[in-house]
């Protein structure tokens, strides 16, 4: 065990996932500011310490509603994407600002799952990734929610912002994806509600008794990606060659911990799969 968390020391390009419930304070809704001051200081660390960073965050829905007075999350979904236009820019302005402060540049990435299978336009996206790292900027990703219903709508996945990250981490071809998540990382059973659920450190391979374990259950009324999302995310990524990790927001530090070797979260071991094709699993 020791021997492979000590391979996330060599990482070169790394992509970050972190989700609405984990952007904000429970009892308000609003932007918790200090976790995404502490979330950008490291993204901009790992960045100059000469790696490849890549952030995928949810949130614009939350904090459009939050904008507009909206206490709960909207069913209607012209609602949901007016409250997506108007959350994707106070959120990315945050971003900007923050990323600002430690002389770094933030780049807005909107992606479709459109873009993804089309040939054409996914090769465009891949140009922009490479672009931008070379530039020294920091994308931060999210779902295009103002013209597209696989988040808001659960249909025509992506499905959430778990698949969303892996996919980022397949046509960018990183080596490693971390998903904060609200808890410490995968279980034999939701410990929310079994207090025996184990936790589980380590996954070689994802086969049918793990994925029964993935029940789409999320303890957030702002988040969509259970943890059965995360595991469709795992095979995404193991067969793109990239490992993952799932671990707890409340300490965005688990991060740096991860990228040091520390047993922290679960831990995915890819498997890089040569015939893998993308449109499958999204």
């Amino acid at each position: 065990m020791s021997s492979i968390r000590e391979r996330m020391k060599e990482k070169k390009r790394i992509v970050v996932k972190i989700g609405s419930s984990s952007l904000m304070h429970d009892n308000t809704g609003k932007l918790n500011l200090l976790k995404i001051e502490k979330l950008v200081r490291i993204l901009v660390d790992i960045k100059n310490s000469g790696k490849d960073v890549i952030l995928v965050s949810s949130g614009a829905i939350a904090v459009g509603r939050n904008a507009i007075g909206l206490h709960d999350r909207p069913d209607d979904l012209s609602v949901k994407q007016a409250c997506a236009a108007i959350g994707q820019a106070k959120l990315m302005m945050v971003y900007q600002k923050i990323f600002s402060e430690y002389n770094s540049l933030a780049a807005q990435v909107l992606l479709t799952k459109t873009i993804v299978l089309n040939p054409v336009s996914r090769q465009n996206a891949e140009n922009t990734f490479r672009e931008l790292s070379k530039l020294g900027a920091i994308p931060v990703v999210n779902e295009n929610d103002t013209i597209s219903t696989s988040e808001i709508e659960q249909v025509q996945t992506f499905g959430d912002n778990d698949r969303l990250s892996a996919v980022v981490a397949s046509i960018t071809d990183a080596d490693l994806l971390i998903l904060l998540s609200d808890i410490d990382g995968m279980y034999t059973d939701d410990p929310r509600t079994n207090p025996d659920a184990r936790f589980i450190h380590y996954v070689e391979t994802i086969d049918d008794s793990l994925i029964q374990m993935g029940k789409a259950t999320s303890g957030s009324s702002v988040g969509t990606g259970g943890m059965a999302s995360k595991i469709a995310a795992a095979m995404i990524a193991a067969n793109s060659g990239a490992d993952m990790v799932i671990t707890n927001a409340n300490n965005v530090e688990n991060i740096v911990g991860i990228l040091n070797g520390e047993d922290i979260g679960t831990l995915f071991l890819n498997h890089r799969n040569k015939d893998f094709d993308l449109k499958e699993l999204i």
